[in-house]
């Protein structure tokens, strides 16, 4: 699970994601205010170190810790306090999610060097990246709000280090129009998880375009589509009636597994297969459960060593075996025995900018900051030991680009350096 001080990066919980559900920078946010909103407190008196009382006695006093000298101390101090935050900030971080994030940046920033006052806020400023931070202290000098943005990289390169750096097997790719700016085994097939979900509605696309379907054509909940999370739909009725933009909404935004089961059967596997040749046969969310189950591990083994024939014979035994629970499913990342859907980066660039130009891809930015681009169009994807970020930006100048990277490892993967290096890129291009 991703640390939730990321507000950017919190993938579900579940076996398989794809949707980077919240904004784009790297954000703790942990006040609580009367009405329950996530947002910082603030005191005009923040400098006043004691408040006095009418005595007879001398009143003393203590040097306040400043916010910019709580910054400072986060990167210049190797083992954080619990005393230094606040309670209620504690009881939804601790201090080694706050010390593992700074771990992760503090290769990025490089050598430290100070942190300067930016209008009401600061800067971190290392000999290789600037790092926008806000910070709030109560009135004893604990932190209770904490904010660091996306790292403005002097060199790109040192992110591109960074991506190399990373263990196991990676693929990124950088384009800018139509020319690869950056590329890294991006021709490379990996595991990437919901990213697939970009070839399904592609199809779909086509589909709609050739009078087939349309957008506001409605499909039933049957059963047979509900699998387990990511998503919301394996929670409604059957016989619920979706339009079919509602569904690739859904699918895309948040990732739902229940309704890309929806959406294969309607537009029909091999449609999706020759998008995603590789993929054959194509798995459905409800396939892919089964064959992870604990309970079917001899099933997964013949499926990974299977042909193309034998594995489809494979998918007709699946449909006979019940869904599985959440807690049947391996944690171990084994990739060499998974069952997946593996693409290059630069077909996950290709398939995406098929779709870059529908509105529903743009309802969900991932990492990347709304307010710095004039359109996003995102997709990720995650499974045990796969991790995948695609995204297709238009900046503000009119130049496109497209930014997918890939991380397959048989290790647990620390997701959070992987988001690091992300956005820094991502900030790069702006």
């Amino acid at each position: 699970m991703l640390l939730k001080l990321f507000l950017l990066a919190l993938l579900n919980t579940s076996s398989l994601d794809g949707a980077v559900k919240s904004p784009s920078d790297f954000t703790v946010k942990l006040s609580q205010p009367s009405q329950g909103a996530t947002t910082f407190k603030t005191r005009s008196d923040a400098n006043v170190i004691a408040e006095t009382k009418p005595a007879t006695k001398p009143t003393s006093f203590v040097k306040p810790l400043t916010p910019k000298a709580a910054i400072e101390r986060l990167f210049t101090t190797p083992k954080l306090q619990d005393n230094w935050f606040t309670a209620e900030f504690l009881a939804q971080v601790s201090t080694a999610q706050i010390e593992a994030l700074i771990a992760n940046l503090k290769p990025l920033l490089g050598t430290y060097k100070q942190v300067k006052e930016s209008g009401k806020n600061y800067v971190v400023i290392g000999d290789r990246a600037t790092i926008p931070a806000t910070i709030a202290l109560n009135d004893k000098g604990q932190i209770s709000g904490l904010y660091f943005g996306n790292p403005t990289i002097n060199d790109v390169n040192d992110v591109v280090k960074g991506f190399k750096g990373l263990p196991g097997k990676v693929g990124l790719l950088v384009i800018e129009g139509n020319s690869a700016r950056i590329s890294i085994n991006s021709d490379m097939p990996l595991a990437v998880g919901s990213a697939f979900k970009l070839a399904v509605l592609k199809a779909l696309k086509s589909q709609i375009a050739s009078g087939k379907h349309t957008w506001g054509d409605a499909i039933a909940l049957k059963a047979k589509y509900k699998v387990l999370p990511t998503g919301i739909l394996q929670t409604w009725p059957e016989g619920s009636l979706l339009t079919i933009q509602s569904a690739a909404s859904l699918m895309i935004s948040l990732s739902d597994n229940t309704a890309t089961d929806m959406l294969i059967d309607l537009v029909g596997r091999e449609k999706i297969e020759a998008i995603a040749s590789r993929n054959r046969p194509l798995l459905t969310l409800r396939e892919f459960f089964v064959l992870k189950s604990s309970q079917n591990s001899e099933l997964l083994k013949r499926y990974h060593a299977g042909n193309e024939a034998e594995r489809k014979s494979i998918l007709t035994e699946l449909a006979k075996l019940p869904l599985p629970k959440a807690e049947e499913l391996s944690l171990i990342p084994s990739i060499e025995l998974e069952a997946e859907w593996f693409l290059t980066n630069g077909e996950l660039c290709a398939l995406i900018g098929d779709v870059a130009d529908l509105p529903l891809m743009s309802i969900n930015p991932g990492i990347a900051n709304p307010t710095s681009w004039e359109k996003i169009a995102f997709k990720g994807g995650s499974d045990v030991g796969v991790l995948n970020l695609t995204t297709w930006l238009k900046a503000k100048n009119g130049k496109t680009y497209c930014v997918s990277a890939t991380w397959n490892n048989t290790t647990a993967l620390e997701e959070s350096k992987f988001f690091s290096l992300y956005s820094a890129l991502l900030e790069s291009l702006k």
